[in-house]
């Protein structure tokens, strides 16, 4: 199925809703066509801003999802009302829930130690019928030539379809594209907090908070000291720079190489 996009800021994003991305998910895994799926929002177009190999790991996703509530609203405005949401957390459970009685089998990769083995626990209790085949928790450093070859021997000997990864942004999408190539297995997702919220760790957000785009806030309340930077730099960032792209100030043209053709301006 072809996904429309559009620009925001030099970031191709898919223009789409938890259907349609659920639908593209399950289609690319019955032909086993690789990719990784980032789901983004101000957090990770800001990152992109100033580093150019990351901007372009955003633009070669299979889906680069509307995590985040502005990006919702600018795809909205640029493409049709039909676009939605697609929350990293939300995406993890359709995913899980299209996939009950199928032969798809699952991988968590990330985490604290011991979130990876409790996420598993919560939801095969929750979707009694999917299979998780794995789980691993990598240092907080990359990997060495020891570990890689490890992780390589692990994912071939499980043989999951889907490989869920919490990392953190932008982490887990370099974690996704250098190592997609290297893993036997055919689509990587990193939903970072998804761990957190799913294992129960971390309290998420009532959803009337989430649809309101004050999500931010309430993450900032709970953990202040890790996630200041990130909200009360990033977030003024993020709409001055929009601000100059929707009233044709600046120009944030995507890479030559990496820009779908079906691209709508803001």
């Amino acid at each position: 199925m072809t996904i429309s996009r559009f620009n925001v800021l030099g970031v191709s994003v898919s223009a789409m809703n938890l259907s349609i991305a659920t639908a593209a998910v399950l289609e690319a895994l019955r032909a086993r066509r690789k990719g990784y799926v980032c789901v983004t929002g101000v957090h990770g177009v800001t990152e992109a801003q100033g580093d150019a190999g990351f901007r372009g790991i955003l633009n070669g996703a299979f889906l680069n999802t509307t995590d985040g509530m502005p990006l919702v609203w600018l795809g909205k405005r640029a493409v049709g009302s039909f676009v939605d949401r697609v929350y990293g957390p939300d995406l993890m459970l359709e995913i899980f829930a299209a996939t009950q009685a199928t032969p798809f089998r699952h991988f968590f990769y990330g985490g604290a130690p011991g979130v990876a083995e409790e996420l598993q626990a919560k939801l095969e209790a929750r979707f009694p019928s999917v299979t998780v085949c794995g789980t691993y928790c990598p240092p907080f450093r990359p990997l060495t030539t020891d570990e890689e070859t490890a992780l390589v021997a692990l994912v071939r000997e499980k043989k999951p379809d889907l490989i869920w990864v919490g990392l953190s942004t932008p982490k887990q999408e370099r974690f996704m594209a250098e190592y997609l190539p290297k893993l036997d297995t055919t689509l990587m997702f990193g939903v970072g907090a998804a761990f957190d919220f799913h294992s129960g760790r971390v309290r998420q957000a009532p959803r009337w908070i989430q649809r309101s785009g004050l999500e931010w806030f309430f993450r900032l309340c709970s953990q202040p000291r890790r996630l200041a930077r990130r909200y009360l730099v990033n977030n003024p960032l993020f709409v001055w720079r929009i601000a100059g792209q929707l009233l044709g100030w600046r120009k944030y043209p995507l890479e030559e190489a990496s820009a779908p053709e079906n691209v709508s301006a803001l």
